[in-house]
């Protein structure tokens, strides 16, 4: 009998593990495809506490008090005012079409006493045009040969294409998000007919033309002594496979005393990219929690430290589960946020920074520690919560370095903006 409630015991956890594991993921997923995507955590406020706080409000504010104010203001002759229209100016800069609309009426012998203009933003569609390089040839006397001018240098060797047309393809895929099939139907609606091939190997002729200007890009990001770095995924068509992609990987590197960043593609998420690219560099390295950067925290001239935002994340993902303890780490987070506010807001200079940081901070996040230590027990290890305070824990250090440097981010989250 003994051992059957025991056996009864170990399910009912199994299970119920199983259950807010399950429930976690649905909130998530309710919430990616629902829900808001900020991060500001708002704590829950009782209709009581807000009865009593709007009642302290209202009886702290003193009675009104009424007093008159005289004053005296010119006002501007209506003659002379010219009445805004609001409507937008249109940029002087652009060149101008006029079309003159003279009255249906006979103005013989009438004097012109001025005129009124309406002005109109218009727009003509894309006008292809063939360039023409007419050289002349020329005989040399005796039979000696020919005489030629020497064709300009060109972005592609023996290409058609002019660098204004490489320019707009460029820009309409990489800014404007064309996929290169939609610019072959620009080109079909100009009677052009070009393979999405060539087009191809054009973006991949300009590509390489810039290959020296992004090798010295490279070469300054990488000269920061302070870097922010984050993987993200995306799409690659696979060259083997038509029509099929396969997943890539774009490691970003951001330099933010320099506002500088770094895109850097490879096929895959192991640790092979960042230490490759990352050989040479010393100084702060800032990441999330993902192990593949464990390995810097052992290389020296490297002081690894880790993103505040993605421990947030975890609390903030465990409200559902255990709302008591995620709701109090994140209005403990809230006040290190808001030191962090005070110090962009209030322009404050970097010492002062550094001795805000060490005076408000510090003792934030000491608190917070003791109050991660004594409930890592109470709480199931493979819960939310329980997940959220092991990931904080286990990185605790490198999510305080922060506090020792005023150059330094709290969070990762401005190399995240530069992927969005």
């Amino acid at each position: 009998m003994i051992e059957t409630a025991i056996d009864y015991k170990a399910k009912y956890e199994e299970l119920s593990l199983q259950y807010f594991q399950l429930k976690h993921e649905l909130d998530q997923l309710k919430k990616s495809v629902f829900g808001s995507k900020h991060e500001r955590f708002i704590p829950a406020v009782s209709p009581e506490q807000l009865a009593l706080e709007l009642g302290q409000i209202a009886n702290a504010s003193p009675a009104p008090v009424v007093e008159s104010v005289s004053y005296t203001r010119t006002k501007p002759s209506t003659e002379t005012t010219k009445v805004p229209t609001g409507r937008m100016a249109l940029p002087a800069s652009l060149p101008r079409e006029q079309i003159i609309i003279e009255p249906l009426e006979d103005v013989t012998g009438l004097k012109k006493i001025g005129e009124e203009i309406t002005e109109e933003l218009e727009v003509t569609e894309m006008k292809f045009f063939v360039r023409q390089f007419v050289r002349p040839k020329y005989a040399k006397a005796n039979s000696e040969g020919v005489v030629i001018g020497t064709l300009p240098s060109r972005p592609i060797d023996k290409g058609i294409a002019g660098p204004g047309l490489l320019t707009s393809l460029i820009i309409g895929k990489f800014i404007d998000h064309l996929p290169i099939y939609r610019q072959v139907e620009i080109f079909k609606r100009a009677d052009i007919a070009l393979s999405p091939s060539t087009i191809s190997d054009w973006i991949d002729g300009v590509c390489r033309l810039l290959e020296p200007l992004y090798e010295r890009h490279r070469r300054q990001v990488l000269a920061s002594n302070y870097l922010q770095v984050e993987e993200t995924p995306l799409k690659v068509l696979d060259k083997n496979k038509k029509g099929t992609t396969h997943r890539g990987y774009h490691w970003v590197y951001h330099a933010p005393e320099k506002g500088l960043v770094l895109f850097d593609y490879r096929e895959g998420r192991g640790r092979e990219g960042p230490e490759d690219l990352l050989k040479d560099f010393k100084g702060y390295l800032q990441t999330d929690g993902y192990e593949v950067y464990e390995c810097f925290s052992k290389r020296e001239g490297i002081t690894h430290l880790h993103c505040m935002a993605h421990a947030r994340r975890k609390f903030d993902e465990a409200l559902g589960n255990d709302s008591a303890r995620a709701s109090h780490v994140l209005k403990e987070l809230q006040k290190l946020y808001a030191i962090e506010a005070r110090i962009r807001e209030e322009y404050i200079g970097m010492p002062e920074a550094l001795q805000l940081r060490q005076q408000e901070a510090v003792p934030v996040l000491n608190n917070l520690k003791q109050y991660l230590i004594e409930n890592y027990s109470a709480v199931l290890p493979q819960s939310p919560i329980g997940k959220a305070i092991t990931y904080a824990l286990q990185r605790w250090n490198k999510l305080c370095v922060y506090t020792g440097n005023a150059l330094l981010q709290i969070d990762s989250n401005l190399v995240e903006n530069a992927i969005r």
